[in-house]
């Protein structure tokens, strides 16, 4: 079943927010964030979040033209409206879009930088009107430096990734398409891992050179309810 994320009022001014799982045993697990007090007493907000990550074939450039000979070939997501995973290729985007035009939120791992900047080539309008959680920015902005997804799945979820970028790109090049779209969906599995993690724990844990370290991350604004709702352009009539 979806996640369900709820505004309830705990004390008069405190408004806590309640995040509410209800997984394929119908059992419930919830967490208590603080610090949203711009929501009245009552107030339930549904919030549709999807986690992704892309594949791609080619080579990066520099400067404004970095992505400009990089080729998407495969996204794939959890959808937390349906609490299901799928894939994509460039000839399914239209079924994507539809998708992401819906969505309050894209939860991704250098996603503000690679991710959501490529599949903008292929997009007609602007999917940087969403708001978008980039995992790996929320930890480089507390450490000053960036840090593997394989190091942080490793300590935070005791995994790995299943494969890295050249492979994947390898199977795109021999037309393995289930071993390219598997690899992809287990990186979203492991993104979505993490996103869970860090929401309920106010940090995530990652392993480098056999040693484990914790960075704290402030995810208090990572589910706000925006001022505004945001100027996105809708591209199939919905």
């Amino acid at each position: 079943m979806p996640a369900l994320f709820f505004w309830y009022p705990s004390t008069k001014n405190l408004t806590a927010f309640l995040f509410l799982v209800i997984t394929h045993r119908d059992t419930i697990s919830c967490l208590a964030l603080p610090n949203f007090d711009d929501f009245g007493a009552g107030q339930v907000l549904f919030m549709r979040i999807v986690t992704f990550d892309i594949e791609t074939y080619g080579e990066f450039g520099s400067g404004a033209k970095a992505f400009d000979n990089m080729e998407l070939t495969i996204c794939c997501i959890h959808d937390s409206a349906t609490d299901s995973y799928s894939s994509y290729l460039k000839e399914d985007l239209p079924k994507l879009w539809k998708i992401l035009e819906n969505t309050d939120a894209l939860v991704g791992f250098n996603s503000d930088h690679f991710d959501i900047p490529i599949l903008n080539k292929y997009y007609p309008g602007d999917l940087t009107k969403i708001r978008s959680i980039d995992l790996l920015k929320e930890i480089s902005d507390v450490l000053g430096r960036r840090v593997r997804l394989d190091a942080v799945a490793e300590g935070t979820l005791g995994k790995k990734k299943s494969g890295h970028g050249l492979q994947a790109m390898q199977w795109w090049k021999e037309g393995n398409i289930e071993a390219l779209r598997k690899y992809c969906l287990k990186d979203v599995e492991v993104t979505k891992g993490i996103f869970d993690h860090a929401l309920k724990n106010g940090s995530l844990i990652f392993k480098e050179l056999g040693i484990k370290k914790e960075v704290k991350l402030d995810t208090s604004k990572w589910l706000a309810a925006p001022s505004e709702a945001p100027s996105l352009t809708k591209t199939l009539g919905f």
